[in-house]
C-alpha cells in the first residue's frame, strides 16, 4: 500500500477491526520511511450480476421485476404475499449460488415457473403466457395440455396407493 504523503510502498499495520458490520476490515498502517499514519479499509470485490436479455442486451438483476410479474400474474388469485416472497427468495437464492455472473432471462424466467406452478396454476399459466410469449392459441393449448396430462398421472399416482 502507498503511504498517501510519501508515496513510499512500505507500511506496517498497527491495528485491523472489522468494519462496516462485518463486510469490510478497517487497517491502521504506518509508513515505514516517513512514520505517517494513514487507514485503509479491505472489502470483498463483488461482481454485479447481470441478466442476459433474448436481445443479447445486458442488465443488472432486479429482483423488483420478477415481484412486478409476479404480482401481475397472481393478481385476484389466492396467492399470499409470503407465497409470493417464497418464489422471489427460491429464485434468487438459485442465481446467487452460482459462479456464473450472467444469467439469461430465460433461465430466470423457468425458475419463477417451476415455483409458481406449485403455489397456483392459473398465476402459473398467466406467467408462462407473458413470459413464453405463446404465438397463437395453440401453443397456449399446447402448454394447457402437458399441464392437464402431468396433472391426471400425479393424481393416478396419488389414488392408486
Amino acid at each position: 500500500m502507498k503511504c498517501p504523503f510519501c508515496g513510499h510502498d512500505e507500511d506496517r499495520v498497527i491495528d485491523s477491526r472489522p468494519a462496516e458490520d462485518g463486510a469490510a476490515i478497517r487497517r491502521r498502517r504506518e509508513c515505514i520511511k516517513c512514520a505517517s499514519r494513514f487507514t485503509t479499509y479491505e472489502k470483498i470485490e463483488t461482481l454485479p450480476l447481470l441478466v442476459v436479455k433474448k436481445d443479447g442486451a445486458r442488465e443488472p438483476f432486479d429482483p423488483d421485476k420478477i415481484l412486478s410479474g409476479l404480482l401481475k400474474a397472481c393478481e385476484k388469485r389466492p396467492v399470499s404475499n409470503d407465497q409470493l416472497r417464497e418464489v422471489l427468495g427460491y429464485v434468487e437464492g438459485q442465481i446467487q449460488g452460482t459462479v456464473n455472473r450472467e444469467i439469461s432471462s430465460r433461465e430466470i424466467g423457468e425458475l419463477v415457473m417451476s415455483k409458481l406452478k406449485e403455489i397456483d396454476e392459473v398465476s402459473y399459466v398467466r406467467f408462462a403466457s407473458v413470459y413464453r410469449q405463446f404465438k397463437d392459441v395453440n401453443s397456449f393449448l399446447e402448454e394447457l395440455n402437458e399441464m392437464l396430462s402431468k396433472s391426471e398421472v400425479h393424481d393416478e399416482k396419488g389414488t392408486g396407493g
